[in-house]
């Protein structure tokens, strides 16, 4: 049980660095909303790359509050739920189970 506490121990410590850094994506493509970046630049073809699979539909769904895009609100606020509620689940069935 050891060897089995420690896999999992390990998957929710990449899964919380793979939240983590999906977050600081997320808030990078935000703050480089706000100004008019180049489209050719390739830091901001990545974010958008990165991010537009996930902020599309949930931007599809939400109201234009004041020509704001809340998506990204939306996403890290589930980034956050989703990092407190699997990987803090994970870690602690992790040490109940050594």
């Amino acid at each position: 049980m050891f060897l089995l506490s420690n896999v999992i121990l390990a998957v929710a410590r990449l899964l919380s660095i793979g939240l983590e850094v999906y977050f600081w994506i997320i808030v990078a493509r935000a703050l480089v909303s706000w100004v008019s970046p180049d489209p050719y630049n390739p830091i901001v073809r990545f974010l958008h790359r990165a991010t537009e699979p996930v902020l599309r539909p949930i931007r599809a769904r939400l109201p234009v509050t004041m020509n704001l895009d809340l998506s990204p609100l939306v996403v890290l606020l589930a980034l956050k739920v989703a990092e407190w509620v699997v990987v803090d689940s994970l870690r602690d069935f992790a040490m109940n189970i050594r």
